[in-house]
C-alpha cells in the first residue's frame, strides 16, 4: 500500500526537496505551508495543505483532513523552521520566543497531533530536521543553535517514550545547504549600527552565507538521505548530512576536547 507522508515547510528548500524525491519513489506526500489552502493543491507531483504550525487550530485542522482522506499517517517529516543571525546579547526575549515558536513548539504541536494515529496504527516514522547547529553551537546563530539543540534532546527522549507502539523517532542533521533559507535568515547585529558586535557579525555570516551558497550541498542530497531511513528496519538516532568537514566536527565533539573545537570554530569564522 502506498505510504503516506507529511513534510512540514515543503514549500521550497529541503522539505520541497524531500517532498518531489518521495513522491517520485511512489510515496503519497502532503507537504504543508502557511500559504496553501484545505483543500490541498497538487504542486508538481504532490500536494500542498495549508497548515501555520504556529497555531493549535491550523495543525489540529490539517492533520484531521489528512487523517479523513487517507486514514494514516506513516512518515511525518518535521522541517518547517527559520533562521535569525546576530550576537545573543543583541536578540530581544521576543525575538528569540518567536524562534522558539516555529523551530521547536511549532515541531511539538505536529507530533502531538499526529502521534495519536500513529499509535492506534501501532506504526510510523517520526523525522525531525535538526542541524550541525544542533550539536555545535555557532557564533551570531546563538539562537538558531538553542533551538535545534532543544530538538535534539527532545527527539531522543520522545524515541525513548514511543518506541513500545511501534513508532520510530530520528533526526537529520544536516550542514550548509543551499537554499533561500540562506537569503531569508533574519540579521539582527549587522542591520544595526548601535551594536558592538557588528563587524564580528558581518564578518562571521558574510562566511556562513558564501558556505551555503558556494560551498553548500543541494537539499536534494537530505532526501536521498531521507528515504534511505525511511526503508530502514531500524534506523539510527541521527544522521548528519554535508560536507565532509562539517560532519567531522559534529562527530569529534565530546571526544576532543572542547577548547579544540572552540579554537577551531574561531579561526573558520573569525570570531576575533
Amino acid at each position: 500500500m502506498e505510504k503516506i507522508v507529511i513534510i512540514t515547510g515543503a514549500s521550497s528548500g529541503i522539505g520541497k526537496a524531500c517532498a518531489e524525491y518521495l513522491a517520485k519513489n511512489n510515496y503519497k506526500v502532503i507537504g504543508t505551508s502557511r500559504k496553501a489552502t484545505i483543500p490541498p493543491k497538487k504542486i508538481d507531483n504532490f500536494e500542498l495543505i495549508k497548515m501555520d504550525v504556529n497555531n493549535d487550530e491550523s495543525v489540529k485542522t490539517a492533520v484531521e483532513y489528512i487523517i479523513k482522506k487517507y486514514k494514516s499517517i506513516d512518515i511525518l517529516v518535521n522541517n518547517a523552521g527559520w533562521g535569525i543571525s546576530g550576537a545573543v546579547e543583541d536578540t530581544s526575549v521576543e525575538k528569540a520566543k518567536e524562534l522558539f515558536e516555529t523551530n521547536f513548539f511549532g515541531i511539538h504541536r505536529v507530533i502531538k497531533q499526529s502521534l495519536p494515529y500513529m499509535r492506534k496504527n501501532k506504526k510510523g516514522t517520526i523525522i525531525n530536521i535538526s542541524s550541525i547547529g544542533g550539536i555545535i553551537g555557532l557564533p551570531y546563530q546563538g539562537f538558531y543553535s538553542s533551538a535545534k539543540f532543544a530538538l535534539e534532546g527532545y527527539s531522543e527522549a520522545l524515541r525513548l517514550e514511543v518506541k513500545p507502539f511501534g513508532i520510530k523517532v530520528v533526526l537529520i542533521e544536516p550542514g550548509d545547504i543551499k537554499t533561500s533559507f540562506t537569503s531569508r535568515r533574519e540579521k539582527i547585529s549587522s542591520n544595526s549600527e548601535k551594536s558592538v558586535y557588528k563587524n564580528y557579525a558581518i564578518k562571521t555570516i558574510n562566511i556562513v552565507e558564501k558556505d551555503e551558497q558556494h560551498g553548500g550541498i543541494m537539499p536534494e542530497k537530505v532526501a536521498y538521505k531521507l528515504l534511505k531511513i525511511i526503508i530502514k528496519k531500524n534506523p539510527n538516532v541521527r544522521y548528519k548530512v554535508g560536507s565532509f568537514s562539517q560532519k567531522f566536527i559534529g562527530s569529534i565533539k565530546g571526544v576532543f576536547p572542547d577548547k579544540l573545537i572552540q579554537w577551531i570554530l574561531r579561526k573558520y569564522y573569525k570570531t576575533e
